[in-house]
C-alpha cells in the first residue's frame, strides 16, 4: 500500500464541516433569516459561485485587501478564462440585476445566502469558507430604504435573541465631497508619514479612507486627529443622513455616529453602517452595510440607486453560543418505530412510510448489525432521538394487527392502537401535545 493510501486526508484549512450536533443552530438561523425577509417582501436570488474575475476587480475595487491578498483567483485549463471563487455577495447579484435587465420593472428587494471564500488567516467567526446573508434594496433613492434595511438586523437580532450588538452609523457622502475630504486626508497623513505603517503608506495615494479602517493600535491618535467626512457633506448628503437617523429615531433604535466609520469596498456612498459587539473578540462586526449607488452604472448598467448589508453567518452563530441560546429546532423525530425484524420489521416499514405520507416525522430503528435488538435497546435509542412517541410492533401485535403507543415525554403511558387506525391515533396525540 502507497503512503499515499496510508495518510489521513483532512479538510483545507479554514473551510469547516458542519457536524450534526451542530445543525439545529443553524437550522434556527436559516428558518429566522426565511422569516424575515418574507415579513419585509424581500426576493430571493442565487448566483453562481464562481465568477469572472474581473468582476471583483471592478466591482469591489483593485486597491482592496480582498482583491489584493484574499481572492481564491484561477485559469480555466480548459479555455483560459480567469475566475474567482466569489469573496462576497454585492457584486454578483449586481451583475445579475444587469444581466437580466431585472429593474426594467421597476426597483427590486433582493436576498441571496451561501457560501464565500477569502484567503484569510482563520480565527474565531472568521474562516477561509464562510457563510453569509445578504440583503440588497435596488432602484430605491430616498432614506427610507436605509432605514429599512438598517431595522430588519435588529428583527433578526430579536427574533433571534441576540443582546448586546450595537448599531453604528456614519455617512460618505458623495464622490465630489469624498474627493475634498481624501485631499484633506492625504495631507494629514503626509505630515505623518513616518509614522505610518506599511499598509497606510500603500494606501496613502490609492485609498487614503482606508487608513481611516486601521486596526494598528499604533495608528489610533493619527487617525483620531484626521479630517472628518461629515465636515465635508454637502446640504443633499446632510438631508439623506438626517432622514435616517429620522426614522431609526421613529422607531426607536438606538444608534451611535461614528464619523471614523467606512466600508471595505469601494463602491458605497451616503449611508454605512456596521452592528458591532464585544462579544466575539477582535472580530466584533457581525453586519455591516449601505449604500452603493455608482456600482450598478460602474458594473455596465443603466444607473441606479442601490443599499444593501451583508452578515457573517458563522459570526451569528458564535454569539448565539456565547449568548447560551440554544434552539427548539432538532434533530429529532416525532415518532421512533420498533421491531423485531422479519415480518415485524416488514409491518413496522410499511406503517412509517404511511405516518411519513401523512407529514409525520418518522425514525425507523435499523440496527447496526442487521439483526434484531432487543425492545429494551431499541426504548434506549427512542428516548434519545427525542421522539415524542414510540410505536412497537412485535410478533403478539403483528398476530392481532395491533400496535403499541407509547407516550415518552409526559407520563409513560402505552396503549393499544390498531395497525390501520395508527396514523389517525398519532396525530391525533401529536395535536394534544401541541395545545
Amino acid at each position: 500500500m502507497s503512503q499515499d493510501k496510508q495518510t489521513k486526508i483532512t479538510g483545507v484549512r479554514g473551510m469547516n464541516d458542519l457536524l450534526p450536533q451542530e445543525a439545529p443552530l443553524w437550522t434556527h438561523l436559516e428558518q429566522s433569516i426565511q422569516s424575515l425577509v418574507r415579513a419585509y417582501g424581500y426576493q430571493q436570488i442565487r448566483t453562481p459561485i464562481v465568477e469572472q474575475t474581473a468582476l471583483f476587480k471592478r466591482g469591489i475595487g483593485e486597491v482592496t485587501d480582498i482583491v489584493e491578498k484574499e481572492m481564491y483567483s484561477f485559469e480555466d485549463s480548459l479555455n483560459g478564462e480567469e475566475l474567482t471563487l466569489r469573496p462576497e455577495g454585492t457584486a454578483a447579484a449586481v451583475r445579475a440585476v444587469i444581466e437580466h435587465n431585472l429593474l426594467y420593472e421597476g426597483p427590486k428587494r433582493l436576498w441571496y445566502t451561501g457560501p464565500m471564500f477569502r484567503h484569510e488567516r482563520p480565527q474565531r467567526g472568521r474562516y477561509r469558507q464562510f457563510h453569509q446573508l445578504g440583503i440588497e434594496a435596488l432602484g430605491f433613492a430616498g432614506p427610507d430604504i436605509d432605514a429599512e434595511i438598517i431595522l430588519m438586523c435588529q428583527r433578526l437580532w430579536d427574533d433571534l435573541g441576540l443582546t448586546g450588538i450595537r448599531l453604528e452609523l456614519n455617512s460618505l457622502g458623495q464622490a465630489n465631497e469624498r474627493a475634498a475630504h481624501r485631499e484633506a486626508l492625504i495631507e494629514h497623513f503626509k505630515k505623518h508619514e513616518s509614522d505610518l505603517d506599511e499598509d497606510a503608506k500603500r494606501r496613502l495615494l490609492t485609498n487614503p479612507l482606508r487608513i481611516l479602517d486601521s486596526k494598528n493600535p499604533a495608528m489610533k491618535p493619527i487617525v483620531e486627529s484626521a479630517p472628518q467626512l461629515l465636515s465635508y457633506l454637502g446640504e443633499e448628503s446632510l438631508k439623506h443622513f438626517e432622514g435616517v437617523q429620522r426614522l431609526l429615531k421613529a422607531n426607536n433604535l438606538p444608534f451611535k455616529i461614528n464619523p471614523r466609520l467606512v466600508r471595505g469596498l469601494d463602491y458605497y456612498n451616503l449611508t454605512v453602517f456596521e452592528w458591532v459587539t464585544d462579544q466575539l473578540g477582535s472580530q466584533g462586526t457581525v453586519a455591516g452595510g449601505g449604500r452603493y449607488d455608482p456600482l450598478i452604472a460602474q458594473m455596465g448598467g443603466k444607473p441606479a440607486p442601490a443599499c444593501g448589508w451583508a452578515m457573517g453567518m458563522e459570526r451569528v452563530i458564535e454569539l448565539m453560543k456565547e449568548q447560551g441560546l440554544t434552539s427548539d429546532v432538532a434533530n429529532i423525530c416525532d415518532v421512533y418505530v420498533l421491531h423485531q425484524a422479519g415480518d415485524t420489521l416488514e409491518a413496522a416499514m410499511v406503517v412509517a412510510e404511511r405516518l411519513r405520507g401523512a407529514g409525520i416525522e418518522v425514525v425507523l430503528h435499523c440496527s447496526p448489525d442487521g439483526a434484531a435488538a432487543s425492545f429494551k435497546s431499541q426504548m434506549k435509542k427512542a428516548d434519545s432521538s427525542g421522539a415524542a412517541y414510540a410505536v412497537i410492533i412485535g410478533p403478539d401485535e403483528l398476530a392481532a394487527g395491533q400496535a403499541q403507543l407509547k407516550d415518552l415525554r409526559r407520563d409513560g403511558q402505552q396503549m393499544t392502537v390498531a395497525i390501520d387506525g395508527l396514523v389517525d391515533e398519532v396525530i391525533n396525540q401529536l395535536v394534544s401535545i401541541s395545545e
